[in-house]
C-alpha cells in the first residue's frame, strides 16, 4: 500500500490490537511500514515490533508497558474498549480512566508532530447535554481520583459505556486546546455499531434493532 499517511518508519502504539478495530488499525499501520508496538489483554499474533500484555484497569500494568516500549513515540492509537455487558467500573477503567492514564504516560515520549487518536462512539453523543459534569470528571487528577469520582456518582455512570465514551469526547476536546501548543494533535472517532467481536455483547444487552 502507498504510504499516503506518512507512517513509514514511524513508531506507533496501538491498544486493543488483538481483535476488532484495534487489530485492523495495527494491520493497516504495518502495511504502511510503521514500527507498531501493541498493547492488549490478550496475546496478538500480528508481526509487531513488540507486544505487551496490558490490563487497562491496572495503572501499574500500563506504566510497565510504556516503560518497556520507551524511546520516541510518533503516534498513539487508543482502540481498546469494553461493551456495557461488563461491570460498569471495568468499562469505565478500560474505556476512559485507563485510556487517559496511558495517554498521560506516553505524552512525555512524544514531540512536535505527534498524534493521538481514540475510539469513542455514537453512544457518547449525549456529552453536549452535561458538559459541566463531564468536565468535573475528566479533570480529576490521576487514576485513583477518577475511580473515586465514579464510585461517588454511580447514578451518573450507570452502565458505564455511554458515560465513558462521552468523556473520551469531552477530554479529547479539552486536551486538544493544550496539546496543540506542543505541536501534538489529538482527535477521536465516533463509530456507529460495527461488526466486530464486541457486537455480540452489544446485541445481547441492547438487542439487534437498537
Amino acid at each position: 500500500m502507498s504510504d499516503l499517511l506518512g507512517y513509514k518508519g514511524k513508531r506507533v502504539i496501538v491498544t486493543g490490537c488483538f481483535s476488532g478495530m484495534g487489530e485492523a488499525t495495527a494491520k493497516l499501520l504495518l502495511s504502511l511500514g510503521a514500527e507498531v508496538h501493541g498493547l492488549d489483554y490478550k496475546d496478538s499474533a500480528l508481526p509487531l515490533a513488540s507486544f505487551h500484555n496490558v490490563d487497562l484497569r491496572d495503572p501499574a500494568s500500563i506504566d510497565a508497558a510504556v516503560a518497556g516500549i520507551g524511546g520516541k513515540v510518533d503516534a498513539l492509537f487508543n482502540c481498546a474498549g469494553l461493551p456495557q455487558s461488563f461491570p460498569a467500573m471495568d468499562v469505565m477503567k478500560v474505556n476512559f480512566i485507563g485510556l487517559r492514564h496511558l495517554t498521560e504516560q506516553v505524552l512525555p515520549l512524544m514531540g512536535p508532530g505527534g498524534a493521538i487518536v481514540s475510539i469513542a462512539s455514537t453512544g457518547g453523543m449525549g456529552w453536549s447535554r452535561r458538559i459541566p459534569t463531564n468536565m468535573e470528571f475528566v479533570t480529576t487528577k490521576g487514576f485513583d481520583a477518577a475511580i473515586a469520582w465514579c464510585e461517588s456518582n454511580m447514578d451518573t455512570v450507570k452502565e458505564g459505556y455511554s458515560f465513558s465514551k462521552e468523556n473520551v469526547i469531552v477530554w479529547t476536546q479539552y486536551m486538544g486546546a493544550h496539546l496543540i501548543k506542543q505541536g501534538i494533535r489529538i482527535n477521536c472517532t465516533l463509530p456507529s455499531p460495527t461488526q466486530t467481536p464486541m457486537m455480540a455483547a452489544f446485541e445481547a444487552t441492547s438487542g439487534k434493532d437498537v
